[in-house]
């Protein structure tokens, strides 16, 4: 972890931090597996501010209802597709 924030923070990391220098890390979850840790990121990169700032402040609770609306329409377009006959 120490070289990726060292990487991030010398704008040798993704393109995004390279844009948004300086970086602080504010959360950071522990995986045994690379690729667990890899989808995790890829899901947590695609929440919304609000989610990402819920998930940072330990308000887990709140993480369902700051779905975006472009998931839950998936969601719903693919429970319609379940239950077409």
């Amino acid at each position: 972890m120490e070289r990726r924030i060292f990487e991030h923070k010398n704008g040798l990391g993704a393109n995004f931090t390279k844009k948004n220098l300086p970086v602080e890390l504010l959360y950071y979850e522990e995986y045994s597996r690379i690729d667990a840790a890899f989808y995790r990121e890829k899901q947590v990169q695609g929440w919304s501010r609000a989610k990402k700032e819920a998930l940072i402040n330990g308000e887990c609770e709140k993480l369902h209802g700051l779905a975006e609306c472009k998931n839950e329409s998936h969601y719903i377009r693919a429970l319609r597709l379940r239950s077409a006959p």
